[in-house]
């Protein structure tokens, strides 16, 4: 830490705190005691139950979580593919063509996520790209609104990323290729990681865009939480709630593994 007093350290401490407990400790907690309960009607939940995970474990909540990840690990992969493209080509322009590289990825970021589905719902409602009521469109959806974040994570990487070693390669024959695959790439590793897990978290959270698009066959898990609690079923909205976030923060676990493990390579 940077602050080098026990006073300022405990007073940065209980701050952190402060700010921690009632913006994000507490509200999770509070979804989490509801996931177990049948009514609450004072400071605490009662009549703690199972019946929501149950429930979940029964009904069709399982396959609406096996559609978001399907969703978030197609939707990543793509955005990883064109967001470390576009950074590396944007690398070679330099200048002007960087920056401009840049406002395009950044556009879907600074518009609504609605507006986004939309655009998509009226592009593609006419052949011959018809892909209304299809499970592609959502996955095109998800894939637009996080390119953004791997174009940057990635983009950032590259402006660190020493270019001694690429210089290296290429003084000793390597053609382009080989050293954006064998050099490259390799060292960039730890950032494609990253930027893999938070566009796979980015896309299981997503909602907004995903109400407008989403097929009947191809319904993602915050589609039925918010269809759960629109009907008034908090307690069962909260259970499925716990479950996306107890999903999405394994993967995010074993993204962070193999981070570690390429950070040390």
């Amino acid at each position: 830490m940077l602050v080098h007093s026990s006073k300022a350290r405990a007073a940065v401490w209980t701050g952190f705190l402060l700010l921690f407990l009632p913006l994000f400790a507490l509200p999770f907690a509070v979804i989490l005691a509801a996931s177990f309960a049948t009514t609450w009607s004072g400071a605490l939940p009662s009549g703690p139950t199972l019946t929501h995970y149950q429930d979940i474990a029964r009904g069709d909540s399982l396959d609406a979580l096996v559609t978001s990840a399907l969703t978030a690990l197609a939707a990543s992969l793509l955005a990883l593919a064109a967001g470390t493209w576009a950074a590396l080509a944007a690398q070679r322009l330099g200048g002007r063509g960087k920056k401009v590289i840049d406002t395009l990825f950044m556009l879907p970021v600074a518009v609504p996520s609605v507006a986004v589905g939309l655009s998509l719902l009226v592009a593609f409602s006419q052949p011959p790209l018809l892909l209304n009521g299809t499970r592609q469109i959502v996955v095109i959806a998800h894939t637009v609104l996080v390119t953004a974040f791997a174009h940057q994570s990635v983009s950032a990487a590259l402006d660190r990323l020493d270019p001694a070693y690429e210089q290296s390669a290429a003084a000793l024959g390597a053609r382009p290729a080989y050293v954006l695959r064998r050099v490259k790439l390799p060292l960039l590793l730890p950032s494609l990681t990253a930027a893999t897990g938070l566009c796979f978290a980015l896309s299981m959270g997503e909602l907004s865009a995903t109400m407008m698009l989403y097929p009947p066959d191809w319904l993602p898990l915050p589609v039925q939480i918010f269809a759960t609690t629109d009907r008034g079923a908090l307690f069962s909205g909260a259970a499925l709630a716990v479950v996306l976030m107890a999903a999405t923060l394994i993967v995010l676990f074993g993204v962070s593994r193999i981070r570690t493990r390429a950070s040390y390579r």
